[in-house]
């Protein structure tokens, strides 16, 4: 009937249905409407999960407020309140803003014509160049980025009118332009990753930088070599973590936690207070090993594998980098 969607939890993911109690009138009447739901024990021991929703609406800047609280009752008998969610979808509200919009767009298809060319140039070792790719993901973002902004101003005129039909009197759910909102976000977010990626190419001819990417490219090999290497170590050291631990420590409660507790203690932020009070013995030995295989020989390894590619890299480096500093002191002249 809300058209809602699956909600997932803390401790569990739920779905769209549910029973429905809408909240209306002065503050009072909210009052006792609350005290008539305690009467017929709305709230029952079959109750595992309680959603309150506000929806909100500015329609002088045309701004969508979603927030969401989320109350889950455990099997054990006591109310957990998880999460508390505020979603804010803006539409466009000036014309510089569409401008800026239309410009983008020019420019990725601009962007698409040059790497059309490209790819029929280079064929198959199109895909083998770090900066091709860079330009795909940021094409392919954009993209989805232009298709998910429509579907997000189609969403809001409807809101809208729906909000002008009802006059607010009815419950509008924005579960849907909250949805693409987030997609539009995540899209974003990834756009300017790959963005700020490709300064790393357009700030080649700098010494620093151009000694950084060829120290990776000699420990690309060897730092695969490694990572396959440093994750059966530390693979075995979750798996023991986690069944020694699990009923124990919070921290080792799941899997996702044990790994995030182990690369705290990789990087020597730690509590052995948690492990001795869990066990006197297998607590601190099991702590003792992990630093010493972990952080004295995996990480020693690693550092050992940077240093011989960065050695490398600095005896081969290229010396006719300085074009950038020659620009920036001409420019700089020339001013």
């Amino acid at each position: 009937k809300l058209d809602t969607y699956i909600y997932i939890g803390q401790h569990e993911t739920y779905s769209g249905g549910g029973y429905i109690y809408e909240f209306r009138g002065r503050l009072l009447d909210l009052k006792s409407n609350l005290s008539r739901l305690h009467q017929l024990e709305w709230i029952d021991d079959e109750t595992r999960a309680i959603f309150i929703q506000l929806t909100l609406y500015n329609p002088n800047v045309q701004l969508f407020t979603s927030a969401t609280f989320l109350v889950e009752f455990l099997s054990t008998s006591s109310i957990s309140p998880t999460k508390l969610e505020f979603y804010s979808v803006l539409v466009f509200t000036s014309v510089l803003q569409l401008v800026c919009t239309i410009l983008y767009i020019i420019f990725i298809i601009y962007f698409i014509i040059i790497e059309i060319r490209l790819l029929f140039q280079l064929k198959l070792n199109y895909f083998c160049q770090f900066r091709s790719l860079i330009e795909l993901g940021i094409i392919v973002c954009s993209l989805r980025n232009v298709v998910v902004y429509l579907w997000r101003f189609q969403e809001c005129k409807r809101i809208s009118r729906s909000f002008k039909e009802t006059n607010g009197y009815v419950y509008i759910n924005l579960e849907f332009a909250v949805y693409a909102n987030d997609l539009l976000t995540f899209f974003l977010s990834f756009c300017c990753f790959f963005g700020t990626i490709k300064f790393i190419h357009l700030f080649r001819f700098n010494r620093r930088l151009s000694l950084f990417t060829e120290t990776l490219r000699y420990a690309r090999r060897e730092l695969i070599s490694f990572s396959m290497m440093f994750s059966i170590v530390f693979m075995s050291f979750l798996s023991l973590f986690y069944l020694l631990f699990v009923s124990r420590i919070s921290s080792c409660s799941s899997l996702l936690s044990s790994a995030q507790m182990l690369f705290e203690m990789t990087l020597m932020k730690f509590d052995t207070s948690e492990l001795i009070g869990a066990d006197v013995v297998i607590g601190p030995l099991c702590f003792s090993i992990f630093i010493l295989l972990v952080v004295f020989v995996c990480l020693s390894m690693f550092i050992s594998i940077i240093n011989d590619s960065f050695r490398y890299a600095r005896e081969n480096q290229i010396q006719d980098q300085d074009i950038l500093s020659f620009m920036l002191n001409n420019l700089l002249h020339w001013i």
